[in-house]
């Protein structure tokens, strides 16, 4: 089994009663804001290592680094093999600074987001733009719904009934 199967075992197929499972989610997202908050701070020089090495670097399990390297991955330069991690699999964490921060805002994860790291990174306007970008990303616009005696949307001066809702 891969470290990232054993992640997702571990994380999303484990029976856990809800106080299991806010213990188990703190836990690991206390450690995730503490590897952010050490590579946000060396962004000019990318991480790179194998999994067990940087899980090293970095205090935790390489189970554990195998779930971060999995929340990343969206957000690097290029991605790493993360379908067949194993400990020594070479891994780099060269991180694309606005898709970082883009992807934490879709994640919900304000714990990262509003890291002081992000203040030497990027101006306050940026971020508030690329929040902006991503809240109205997801958000979902209902059209209008056209009525039988309305012109038609084609444009061609009918009614609806009469034209492109002749079918319908």
């Amino acid at each position: 089994m891969t470290l990232l199967e054993t992640w997702r075992n571990l994380a999303y197929e484990t029976e856990m009663n809800e106080k299991q499972a806010s213990e188990f989610w703190g836990g690991y997202f206390n450690l995730e804001q503490g590897i952010y908050e050490k590579i946000l701070e060396t962004v000019d020089t990318p991480v790179t290592g194998t999994v067990k090495e940087l899980a090293k670097k970095f205090k935790v399990e390489p189970v554990i680094m195998a779930g971060f390297l999995d929340g990343i991955n969206e957000s690097l330069k290029v991605a790493n093999p993360i379908e067949t991690l194993e400990e020594d699999t070479k891994v780099s964490l060269d991180f694309d600074k606005e898709k970082l921060y883009y992807n934490m805002v879709g994640a919900k994860a304000d714990w990262l987001y509003e890291l002081k790291q992000w203040d030497s990174l990027l101006s306050e306007e940026k971020r508030k733009q690329l929040y902006k970008e991503q809240k109205r990303s997801s958000t979902v616009v209902k059209e209008s719904k056209v009525s039988r005696n309305d012109p038609c949307p084609c444009g061609s001066g009918k009614k609806y009934k009469k034209c492109c809702g002749a079918n319908v």
